[in-house]
């Protein structure tokens, strides 16, 4: 019996009702999950893990026991006017800290208007509705997310726009921790949660390499380099702000000396969105093989 050929290129299979998969060279690269199963608590959301590397390591963590409500990759916001689509306690100036209510919120999947591609790339746009606990309608979502790969440098690429939209009837605040006066915590938007072997990771920017010290730094790139448990190869992933971004550059919240995690943060200041106003986000992720320097990280981040 003649052995089934590796397909070429990128792939992309979608198990109806649960997640779409992305692969190359049928090595899989990613899992988008956008009818996940999570308690309310959790703030349910789709998100993307695992993910991997070209080479196959694992990049992404998921309900680590820290914080169960952190997922792979995803976006999410813990202040939404009253409401938390992030999971977990909401933190709340007027109670000086970490409250948690009967406030979180879900993320609902309603259809996939694309879904496909070719072998140079492959990709979805999706219509979401963010329900809060309580049954209200508080946004409207179209999210797109787009993978190409660039075998020369060992790492792929996603692109994800996502466009919100005030779908209530009064004037919405977003905000963070950061806005309510938690300082170095404005952490809301596309979020990522690295592996535990990535702690004491390497953070870069144009202008410097450090760690926790390059929290809240503007830039219009930040990488993320980790070492992997077993040989101690490293890999990195480089997030990259556009332009027509509101804010750029964005200021970073990174953390590296406990757990890893990386995150653009467009809502360290409150942005207010009238009543069917639109926001637009749009990032450059790049997950690599390797230690990327700072010359090879503006080289993709361009």
């Amino acid at each position: 019996m003649r052995q089934e050929p590796v397909q070429p290129g990128l792939g992309l299979t979608h198990e109806h009702g649960r997640s779409v998969r992305v692969t190359w060279r049928d090595r899989q690269l990613f899992r988008y999950v956008y009818r996940p199963w999570e308690a309310q608590v959790e703030s349910p959301r789709p998100y993307i893990h695992p993910m991997w590397t070209l080479g196959g390591r694992p990049v992404s963590l998921y309900r680590p026991h820290d914080h169960v409500w952190h997922k792979g990759m995803s976006v999410a916001l813990p202040n939404v006017g009253p409401d938390n689509f992030w999971g977990g306690p909401t933190y709340l100036r007027a109670r000086g800290g970490y409250v948690q209510l009967a406030n979180n919120g879900t993320q609902r999947h309603d259809a996939f208007t694309r879904l496909g591609g070719d072998g140079g790339r492959v990709g979805l746009t999706e219509e979401l509705t963010w329900v809060a606990e309580d049954g209200r309608v508080v946004l409207a979502e179209e999210r797109t997310l787009d993978v190409t790969v660039r075998p020369d440098d060992a790492a792929w690429r996603l692109d994800l726009t996502t466009v919100l939209r005030n779908a209530g009837a009064e004037d919405l605040a977003i905000g963070s921790p950061g806005s309510e006066g938690r300082a170095g915590a404005a952490y809301g938007g596309l979020f990522w949660r690295g592996p535990r072997s990535f702690s004491d990771g390497v953070v870069r920017t144009p202008a410097a390499d450090g760690a926790d010290d390059l929290n809240g730094t503007r830039a219009p790139w930040m990488a993320y380099t980790g070492r992997h448990d077993g040989d101690g190869a490293r890999s990195t992933l480089l997030v990259v702000d556009h332009p027509d971004n509101p804010g750029y550059p964005t200021p970073w919240f990174v953390r590296s000396a406990v757990y890893a995690v990386l995150c653009p943060a467009p809502f360290a200041e409150v942005r207010r969105l009238a009543p069917d106003e639109k926001l637009a986000l749009r990032y450059g992720v790049v997950v690599a093989d390797g230690d990327l320097d700072r010359a090879a990280c503006a080289r993709l981040a361009a």
